[in-house]
């Protein structure tokens, strides 16, 4: 049973309730989106078939998500699949909106009502709530940049699955049924996910004591990183106040998130589903879309795994950014990143 329209609830705090204010933030920022030489990034990119980008508050990760969303070949696409995690309910799952609509500041977007139906017949997911739905900022925070872009396209419509704590058996089912809408030209996949999220107010203060400078860093480069030590990293540690003075804590989270894109950059290849768990398990990374990007690599895996390497996807890094600079332990920075999945 449909519950109408999600409201845009978080409008007026996490970003602007003003079409016209928000219109020109969205503008300035894929205004300064350029294009990357050395990555042949240069958007839109036409085998652009999913992104990875962040769902802070636009002041923090904004400008980051620009370049992932212009990073998007908007002349065909029609349809929109959003996995973004769950952050204030426990979900053993995945789970459906129940709206018809996505209300935004720039107007609403329409749900794919028949594809909705058809998942739900799957037996595999569960129905949001509204008051869920409307609490839960990993899907809304994207909204407004799908409508910015989308300007003018009543013919796009959205699939937004909150993704929670899926089982193996559950990953392996959802990557067939997806696998169907994956293989369709007109349909495009968005993750969500921050990533580090660093200090004592997030329970989270892993350290590198001697982190190296990233071997494949994704732009921008911050200056005191330009030349890389060929050290190793030691093993990773809870930061304490005798490490005050070592390394600086957003140069270990800089090195510990690059670990994890560098697992990401090729999703099809063999091993990466217990090489991204063991990552994960290691540094205990608060990587919020965990989730929803083990969703992305499970359906990678079922398509690509025993293709060619010419046949296979790979993910460009395109921004990296952090909210700001931790020094000490009583910093805290959140890590936001924009990636590109190019398919063959």
């Amino acid at each position: 049973m449909s519950s109408g329209i999600r409201e845009a609830s978080h409008a007026g705090s996490w970003y602007s309730s003003s079409e016209s204010q928000l219109s020109k933030e969205l503008n300035t920022n894929l205004s300064k989106v350029k294009s990357i030489p050395e990555l042949n990034y240069n958007p839109p990119i036409s085998n652009c078939k999913a992104i990875i980008a962040p769902h802070a508050g636009y002041s923090y990760s904004g400008p980051t998500a620009a370049w992932a969303y212009a990073s998007i070949p908007i002349d065909k696409i029609k349809r929109i699949f959003l996995l973004g995690p769950s952050h204030h309910i426990y979900l053993d799952g995945l789970a459906l909106s129940t709206c018809e609509a996505y209300e935004t500041p720039l107007g609403d977007i329409q749900l794919d009502l028949e594809t909705i139906t058809e998942l739900e017949s799957t037996g595999l997911f569960s129905q949001m709530r509204k008051s869920i739905d409307e609490d839960e900022h990993s899907l809304e925070m994207h909204l407004p940049y799908i409508r910015h872009i989308f300007k003018g396209r009543n013919d796009l419509t959205l699939v937004p699955i909150l993704v929670g704590h899926p089982s193996t058996s559950k990953l392996t089912q959802l990557s067939e049924i997806l696998s169907k809408f994956w293989k369709d030209d007109e349909t495009f996949f968005i993750i969500s996910s921050d990533f580090c999220h660093w200090g004592t107010r997030f329970s989270c203060t892993p350290y590198y004591p001697n982190a190296p400078s990233p071997p494949n860093p994704v732009p921008p480069v911050p200056q005191e990183l330009s030349s890389a030590s060929n050290d190793p990293p030691t093993l990773i540690k809870k930061y304490s106040s005798s490490d005050k003075g070592g390394i600086p804590i957003w140069k270990s989270i800089q090195y510990m998130d690059h670990e994890g894109i560098d697992l990401l950059r090729n999703p099809a290849n063999e091993g990466i589903i217990e090489k991204w768990e063991t990552y994960l398990t290691r540094t205990k990374n608060t990587i919020c879309g965990r989730n929803p990007i083990t969703v992305l690599i499970y359906l990678i895996q079922h398509i690509y795994l025993n293709k060619t390497e010419n046949e296979k996807p790979i993910f460009n890094f395109i921004r990296y950014e952090q909210s700001s600079k931790c020094l000490n332990g009583k910093d805290s920075s959140v890590s936001y990143v924009s990636g590109i999945l190019r398919i063959p």
